[in-house]
C-alpha cells in the first residue's frame, strides 16, 4: 500500500498544530476546550476505571456540586479528576456546566471586596463547596451557603490562575 500525503494535508496539519500551540488547550470531541472545570449533577456519581458501565466502579462520589475537571472524552464518557487528584471516567449525564469550587486547605477568608486588605465576610472551612459567581485574572466571587464574598483564585479548586469567568 502506498500512502501519499498531499501540501494540502500537510499545511492543514501544521496550522492545527499552530491552533493548539497558540491556545494552549487542546479540544474535545465535542468542541469544548481540554482540561475544563465543570460540576458533578447529583449527590452519588460513580467513577469508574473505564469509559462505559462495564468497568468497574473505582470510587463514589458522594457531593453534589463538587467541581471536577474533564480531562478527556470518549463518546459520552467524560475522564474527570476531583479535587483531591483522582481520576477516572463518569457518564456526561453526571456532569453539569455549572462552575463551583472547593476550598482545598485549611480555613479560607471570604473577603467583602476583591483586595487583600478588605474586611473579612467568614472564614470557610476546608471541603466546602461554593458557587463560583465570577472571577477576573486574580480573584472569584463566590456564594457560600448565604455568604457572597471574593476569595483569590489560589484559595479554591475548580478555576485555573489568571482565568476570567463572567
Amino acid at each position: 500500500m502506498n500512502l501519499t500525503i498531499s501540501s494540502n494535508h500537510c499545511r492543514l496539519f501544521a496550522i492545527i498544530l499552530l491552533l493548539i500551540t497558540l491556545t494552549g488547550q487542546a479540544v474535545a470531541q465535542t468542541g469544548l476546550p481540554l482540561p475544563r472545570f465543570v460540576s458533578l449533577r447529583a449527590s452519588e456519581v460513580n467513577m469508574r476505571t473505564g469509559p462505559g458501565i462495564r468497568y468497574p466502579i473505582e470510587w463514589k462520589l458522594m457531593y453534589r456540586h463538587m467541581p471536577v475537571e474533564i480531562v478527556a472524552e470518549f463518546e459520552n464518557w467524560r475522564k474527570i479528576r476531583e479535587w483531591q487528584g483522582g481520576v477516572g471516567w463518569v457518564h456526561k449525564s453526571m456532569l453539569s456546566g455549572q462552575r463551583w469550587v472547593i476550598i482545598r486547605k485549611g480555613k479560607q477568608t471570604l473577603r467583602r471586596n476583591a483586595k487583600p486588605d478588605a474586611r473579612a465576610i467568614a472564614r470557610i472551612e476546608k471541603k466546602v463547596i461554593g458557587k463560583l459567581k465570577k472571577c477576573d485574572a486574580s480573584w472569584c466571587k463566590i456564594d457560600f451557603s448565604g455568604y457572597s464574598g471574593w476569595m483569590r483564585h489560589n484559595q479554591v479548586w475548580g478555576v485555573y490562575p489568571g482565568e476570567t469567568v463572567k
